[in-house]
């Protein structure tokens, strides 16, 4: 398994990981669903699954097995597109992903849903805008 990166930049686009995504990897909450979507990636990158599948919400999170099979995936940059509250609770992140799988270059262009339980944001699920044209 990788491990948390604790020095340079922050695989989500931030100067510093530990300022960045960083803590919350290390246990701080995130204050928005972007900063959570930002921390899920970061930990796609670095393969810090475990993080992943806590941040994932419980009625939609596959096994933790699923999961670690992502972790061969190679993340080379995010950019957010949007982040949007939808109600008290709830949220959109729609951004953009690239990574290369098997020396084949992909983008994920994905609409998240986030939702706060208990004070903590959880990643709920997600839709393809290509998907829907």
């Amino acid at each position: 398994m990788k491990r948390a990166q604790t020095a340079g930049a922050c695989p989500c686009g931030g100067s510093d990981y530990a300022a960045c995504c960083g803590r919350f990897h290390e246990g701080a909450l995130p204050d928005t669903a972007e900063q959570l979507m930002r921390s899920r990636y970061s930990a796609y990158a670095l393969g810090l699954m475990e993080y992943v599948h806590l941040t994932w919400h419980p009625g939609t999170r596959p096994a933790l097995a699923e999961l670690r099979n992502d972790a061969v995936t190679k993340w080379l940059g995010l950019e957010v597109k949007r982040h949007a509250a939808t109600g008290d609770d709830e949220s959109i992140v729609e951004f953009v992903a690239r990574s290369k799988s098997g020396g084949r270059a992909q983008r994920l262009h994905e609409v998240s849903r986030f939702a706060r339980e208990g004070g903590q944001w959880f990643y709920v699920d997600g839709s393809f805008p290509e998907d829907e044209k």
